[in-house]
């Protein structure tokens, strides 16, 4: 039974990776119409249409995330995400995946700070099974002891390799600096002291309180007519609860630089994470802020400081930079990773090239050249179903329009030189937050102590 169970998902899955690269190959789902869907039961979706594949991606997201969860207990939307698919209703934990693996079925939860996720892919004679399990999964969840403490120590185990893993270090440190006391100051999937804390009521009461239908977004693409799936919205979600009970999560701004932070850890590479305060997704500013931003650091191979860092000094590997967005506060962070006896060089080069942008702003060749890539690699970044489905998703949850990407680079256009040197200043005029993790500054030219010989 259990060869042929795991025969058909191979088959069912070799089938699903053909159709999505027949996907890649077809005219891009951009330019398909978005149209904005109302169940019957009153249940909204942005939802595109297409035939191309018999193939149906479905993204949707509550308000809450990790953001709700209780204090002193860190972790709790997190455990929620990796159990609602470990057995529900009268199907245990076995029983339900034998499910989804029979048909191929994807589905995924997570936590984010601000919102608890979820994704659903299927072949299009599957929907009716794969929306019956989502279905399960929200409204009946089982919290099996034994399932629980599964996730538990799967969550506890990757928390302990954290504890050596300088990047994973250098990131909740950097959230620590920025955000302090606040929410978005806390660890998303939990920390070793908090997570031996949460019990089943803690998750049973996570789930009454989020999942919710009056915060409940969603994004459809695929191979389905709107009357279907707005019978399908209905059936999956129309037994939620009317209201989510939230607790309100206040505005901050990310502490003001200049400050830097040093965790010491014997590694041969150092990891250096920097950021600051960024700009929220509803300023005037943002999408000024988005072109320089991929001007500096955001554009791979072709930025400022991959130019700097790696290809005139040799100082890294690569060099990142980017702009994030929560619904309270706003960032932009940068990674990288250098040998420990150049770590100084390193931080004092990048700090210099952002100073340099932050004062002069970019050229206009620059701004030339950042403006064409960003208005051509819109069409690559939503080339199949499920990236059009997230895009469509994290819209909404930016409370953008429903026509954004038909709007999207004439807004990219009208960025002129004068709005990009004002956002360059807004962003990095100030200096930055810097977390640095690796080995001290005198003992970084020395080689790391060889283990002690057996006898």
């Amino acid at each position: 039974m259990n060869d042929l169970l795991n025969g058909a998902r191979r088959f069912a899955l070799g089938l699903i990776a053909c159709l999505a690269l027949l996907a890649v190959a077809t005219p891009s789902h951009a330019a398909a119409k978005i149209q904005r869907l109302i169940s019957p039961g009153g249940i909204e979706a942005w939802f595109v249409q297409d035939a191309t594949v018999p193939l149906i991606a479905m993204e949707y997201a509550f308000s809450g995330g990790a953001s709700q969860d209780p204090v002193g207990k860190s972790g709790v939307g997190n455990m929620v995400a990796g159990l609602l698919d470990e057995g529900a209703g009268d199907l245990d934990s076995k029983a339900f995946h034998e499910r989804l693996d029979r048909r191929a079925i994807h589905l995924n939860f997570s936590s984010n700070r601000d919102h608890f996720r979820g994704s659903l892919r299927m072949l299009k004679d599957n929907k009716d099974e794969a929306f019956d399990l989502l279905r399960l999964a929200l409204t009946s969840p089982n919290f099996d002891p034994a399932d629980v403490e599964r996730i538990r120590a799967q969550v506890t185990s990757g928390l302990r390799r954290d504890t050596t893993n300088p990047s994973a270090l250098a990131s909740r440190k950097f959230l620590e600096v920025a955000f302090g006391d606040h929410v978005y100051g806390r660890q998303a999937n939990g920390t070793l002291d908090s997570i031996p804390t949460i019990a089943a009521p803690d998750l049973k009461d996570y789930v009454r309180r989020v999942i919710a239908r009056d915060t409940l977004r969603i994004a459809v693409v695929g191979d389905v007519d709107a009357d279907t799936l707005g019978k399908l919205l209905d059936r999956t979600f129309g037994a939620l609860p009317a209201k989510a009970s939230l607790t309100p999560v206040t505005d901050v701004q990310a502490a003001r630089p200049p400050q830097r932070a040093f965790i010491p850890l014997d590694v041969p590479q150092t990891v250096v994470t920097f950021g600051g305060p960024g700009i929220r997704r509803q300023d005037p500013n943002f999408m000024a802020a988005f072109v320089v931003n991929h001007i500096l650091g955001g554009g791979g191979m072709s930025s400022r400081l991959y130019r700097e860092i790696r290809e005139k000094r040799g100082l890294a590997y690569s060099v990142s930079h980017s702009l994030l967005w929560m619904d309270r506060s706003a960032l932009f962070v940068g990674n990288t990773g250098t040998r420990a006896d150049r770590a100084g060089e390193t931080v004092d080069a990048i700090e210099k090239e952002i100073r340099r942008m932050a004062e002069d702003g970019p050229t206009q060749t620059e701004l030339d050249e950042a403006k064409s890539y960003l208005k051509g690699s819109q069409m690559l970044a939503l080339d199949t179903s499920s990236k059009l489905a997230q895009a469509l998703l994290q819209y909404q949850l930016d409370k953008l329009p429903i026509d954004y990407i038909e709007k999207r680079n004439a807004m990219v256009d009208a960025v002129t030189l004068d709005d990009a040197r004002k956002a360059a200043r807004q962003l990095w005029g100030q200096g930055l937050l810097t977390v640095i993790v690796g080995r001290a500054p005198q003992a970084a030219a020395q080689p790391a102590a060889a283990p002690p010989k057996a006898n």
